[in-house]
């Protein structure tokens, strides 16, 4: 299984940023897909994840409003919209899977991650 995030980059406060995550050697319709985080000297948190059965989607209350998680399983790909950035969520973001999660939002939930992608919100 190999997870490849894309889309990090450097922005100002209120810009929007779009994260990707393209999967491979996995079965993708079995699998719910997350996003974390890890911010300089924290540890990994939970950011939106999308159930695999469903697609239905659940965010972390600091983000929920501003972020939208998407997957698309003809591509294999599940993707973070981030709107309305704030220095504060400048961090390491990571893509992560687990076949048939319910509702994971632990690191400990999760099978698989990808190397992550470096995301810097400036004021």
């Amino acid at each position: 299984v190999q997870l490849v995030e894309s889309g990090g980059g450097l922005v100002q406060a209120g810009d929007s940023l779009r994260l990707s995550c393209a999967a491979s050697g996995l079965t993708f319709t079995t699998y719910t897909l997350g996003w974390f985080r890890q911010a300089p000297g924290k540890e990994r948190e939970f950011v939106a994840r999308a159930r695999w059965s469903d697609g239905i989607p659940f965010y972390e209350a600091s983000v929920k409003g501003r972020f939208t998680i998407s997957r698309y399983n003809t591509k294999h790909t599940v993707y973070l919209q981030m709107d309305s950035l704030k220095p504060e969520d400048t961090a390491v973001y990571y893509c992560a899977a687990v076949e048939y999660g319910n509702n994971p939002h632990n690191t400990w939930e999760y099978d698989y991650w990808g190397q992550g992608t470096q995301v810097t919100v400036s004021s």
